[in-house]
């Protein structure tokens, strides 16, 4: 029988019962201890399953020498100290988005998983979807054309959270998938937000991303919203994409629509002036894609990297591509929208 991998997974609130679910429901992996500083969960996992052990200190899994690797769903603020002491334990690590509050602790974590030959992974959970693989396919072929904007919409009612502002909270999912689809660096950010209660962070945020070849991208979130609406726009010279994640089996539409100009470049300007632009419509395609759980495929994407020592799709370094972003727009939101310029080369991206 083949050696599952020992997980051990530090937080059962949220997000920590899919984790460990989907980890249990694989073939290759175990859970062997989950942690958390609240009994009333802990006693729901155990509840839940019996032969996992149980634990209020998290020190118990980093010292426990059977433990392979350990997921961590906990808040951001705490994701830095955690991951180092699981890396310094010899952990391989996954950590939930975004990654780090800086960009200087995730070069720290990356450092340190680099240096230990360890695998470091961000849960960035929609770049395992079947939709957004598709829609990377399509980006990477060229069948759009070129990319002309990268459009999103993550809206609802809530969970207001008291410890990030929602371009932590909700932007960081769009941004994680934008930077995978697009695979393309921005040069620039300029973000504006508001909070509506006071003393809490901003609740309501719009973000705009220059790209070089006149790509833009704008991602709007909001907790305050009277409906739930996750849609994503793509257009691109050839054909656009409409990417609407509630959609319950047709989330991916291609739609064969565009400009064409009728003109000739070369002409003077009165010309240029008087050039007439011509709209093309076309048949709309609705693309078979996975729908299998994103995090199923994510966590066994995990067991493979540290199995075969392979690179994650979503490794240290798309991680910190997103804090850096995040931080950045952050900055330029506190000064009512001002433009910050990104150097990801910098950072070695």
């Amino acid at each position: 029988m083949e050696n599952k991998i020992n997980i051990g997974v530090i937080g059962y609130g949220y997000w920590g019962p899919n984790l460990v679910r989907n980890f249990i429901e694989s073939s290759r992996a175990k859970v062997s201890m989950v942690s958390d500083f609240k009994t009333e969960l802990l006693l729901k996992a155990k509840t839940r399953y019996p032969a996992i052990e149980v634990t209020t200190d998290c020190q118990d899994i980093f010292t426990n020498p059977n433990i392979d690797a350990i997921a961590i769903a906990t808040p951001v603020s705490t994701h830095f100290d955690l991951a180092l002491a699981a890396l310094k334990a010899g952990k391989h690590v996954l950590v939930e988005k975004p990654m780090t509050v800086t960009t200087d602790q995730a070069l720290r974590l990356i450092e340190e998983a680099e240096k230990r030959n360890l695998v470091l992974m961000v849960d960035h959970t929609f770049v395992y979807t079947g939709a957004v693989q598709k829609m990377r396919d399509l980006v990477v072929s060229q069948e759009l054309g070129d990319i002309y904007y990268y459009d999103s919409v993550r809206v609802n009612l809530g969970l207001f959270q008291h410890d990030v502002n929602v371009l932590w909270d909700l932007a960081v999912h769009d941004l994680s998938i934008m930077d995978y689809v697009l695979q393309s660096q921005p040069y620039a950010v300029s973000a504006t937000g508001i909070s509506h209660i006071s003393g809490e962070p901003e609740n309501i945020a719009y973000i705009t991303l220059f790209f070089p070849r006149n790509l833009i991208a704008h991602i709007h979130v909001n907790w305050l919203a009277p409906v739930k609406i996750r849609r994503t726009l793509i257009g691109g010279s050839q054909k656009m994409i409409v990417f609407d994640d509630l959609e319950p089996s047709e989330k991916l539409k291609i739609y064969d629509k565009g400009i064409t100009l009728n003109g000739n470049p070369n002409d003077n300007a009165e010309k240029v002036y008087q050039m007439l632009i011509g709209y093309r419509t076309g048949d709309i395609w609705v693309p078979k894609v996975e729908m299998k759980e994103a995090l199923q495929t994510e966590l066994m994407h995990f067991i493979d990297c540290i199995e075969q020592s392979k690179r994650p799709m979503t490794d240290g370094y798309a991680g910190l591509q997103i804090v850096k972003i995040l931080e950045a727009a952050t900055c330029s939101m506190k000064n009512q929208g001002q433009l910050v310029k990104l150097n990801l080369a910098e950072v070695g991206v």
